[in-house]
C-alpha cells in the first residue's frame, strides 16, 4: 500500500484527473536526437496531472489521483502540485518504485519524440483498494487518458474509478494522448483506445490519433464521424496551430487558432483539455448551445498556444488573464 498525501482543497465544480504524473526532460537545444543533446532541462508533466495544473491555473477547482515514487522527484511533483492548488488528496506514494521518466526529444519544428523510463514506474502500480473513491464522487467531471490503461494494477483501478464516476452521474472526460512507444503494438494501442471509448460524455483527440484510429484523412469529416457513438456529448478534433473542429449531436463546426512562436508543443493539448473543462464545469449547457461552447473552444485554443511558448508542460500552463489577452489580442491563424 502506498502513502497517502494528505491535504484537500475544497470547491464547487471539482475536475478530477486520474492518471500517471513524471518527470520530462527537454533538450536545452531543439533539433537534436537525444544522443546528441549535452542538456537538459527538467520539467514536470503527465497529461493528467498537466490537465489538473492546467485547471486549477485557469481558476477551477483540480484534483489528481495517482501514485508516485516516494523519491525526491516524487515529492518535488506534490509539491508543484500543492502549489498550484490542486487538491493532492488523492495522490499516494509507492515506497518500492520510482517516479517515471520521460525524455523528450524536440525537432525543430517543436515537435517531439518520447523515450520512457516506467520498469515499473509507480504510478503503473495504483491499485483499487488505495483509490479514494469518496474524492472521485465529488467531482463534477473525472478525467483520464490511456497511459493508465496499459498495465496492471493500475488498468484495473481505472475502470473501476471510472465506473464509480459513470454511477455517480459524473461527466467522464477521455483525451487518450497517445504514446506508441509504451505499447507493444500500434494494435495494442488501438485497442486500448477503443476499450473504453463509448464510456465517455467528451473525448479530444488529435488529428494525428484520428488518422491512427480510423486509418483515413483526419481532416475529412468521414474520418471523424468513425469515431462518433450516440450518447456522446461533445468530440472535439484539435488540429495543432489551425485551432480544433468540434461535434455534437446537433451541430458542428471549427474555431481557429493562434499564431505564435512555438518552441515546444508539450502539454499544449493538456492545456487545451484543461481550459474546455474549466468551461463545461461552470456550464453543461454549452453541449446544447454552439456559441457558448465556441467561446470555450476559442479559450482552449488560446491555452493551448500559449502552452507551446515556453519549454516543458507544467511551467509553461497559462493563467486566465493570459489566455484572455491572447483571445483579445491575437492574431488568429486561418484554417
Amino acid at each position: 500500500m502506498g502513502e497517502r498525501k494528505e491535504k484537500e482543497v475544497n470547491g464547487e465544480g471539482l475536475v478530477v484527473s486520474f492518471g500517471e504524473m513524471l518527470i520530462d526532460f527537454v533538450p536545452e537545444v531543439a533539433g537534436l536526437s537525444l544522443a546528441d543533446s549535452l542538456g537538459f532541462i527538467k520539467a514536470p508533466g503527465g497529461a493528467p496531472a498537466n490537465v489538473a495544473v492546467a485547471v486549477a491555473k485557469l481558476g477551477g477547482c483540480s484534483a489528481f489521483v495517482g501514485k508516485l515514487g516516494d523519491d525526491e522527484f516524487g515529492h518535488m511533483l506534490v509539491d508543484i502540485l500543492e502549489k498550484n492548488r490542486v487538491d493532492i488528496n488523492g495522490v499516494l506514494f509507492d515506497p518500492q518504485a520510482r517516479t517515471a521518466l520521460a525524455f523528450v526529444s524536440l525537432k525543430s519544428n517543436g515537435e517531439r519524440e518520447f523515450m520512457f523510463y516506467r520498469n515499473p514506474s509507480a504510478d503503473m502500480l495504483l491499485t483499487e483498494s488505495e483509490l479514494d473513491f469518496s474524492l472521485i464522487k465529488r467531482a463534477k467531471i473525472f478525467h483520464y487518458g490511456l497511459i493508465s490503461l496499459i498495465s496492471e494494477p493500475c488498468r484495473t483501478a481505472h475502470l473501476a474509478a471510472m465506473r464509480v464516476a459513470k454511477e455517480a452521474g459524473i461527466l467522464l472526460s477521455y483525451d487518450p494522448n497517445v504514446r506508441l512507444p509504451l505499447w507493444p503494438s500500434e494494435e495494442a494501442a488501438q485497442s486500448g483506445i477503443k476499450s473504453i471509448w463509448t464510456a465517455a460524455d467528451f473525448i479530444k483527440v488529435s488529428d494525428d490519433e484520428v488518422a491512427f484510429l480510423t486509418k483515413k484523412d483526419p481532416h475529412s469529416e468521414e474520418a471523424v464521424m468513425q469515431l462518433w457513438y450516440d450518447g456522446l456529448k461533445l468530440l472535439v478534433v484539435t488540429d495543432g496551430e489551425k485551432g480544433c473542429r468540434y461535434f455534437t449531436k446537433s451541430f458542428k463546426g471549427q474555431v481557429p487558432g493562434y499564431a505564435v512562436n512555438t518552441v515546444d508543443t508539450t502539454g499544449a493539448g493538456d492545456a487545451f483539455v484543461g481550459a474546455l473543462l474549466v468551461s463545461i464545469a461552470k456550464d453543461t449547457s454549452l453541449f446544447e448551445d454552439e456559441g457558448k461552447l465556441r467561446e470555450a473552444l476559442k479559450l482552449a485554443n488560446a491555452c493551448g498556444a500559449i502552452c507551446t511558448t515556453e519549454k516543458g508542460a507544467i511551467p509553461a500552463l497559462p493563467t486566465m488573464t493570459m489566455a484572455t489577452e491572447l483571445c483579445c489580442l491575437g492574431k488568429m491563424t486561418c484554417p
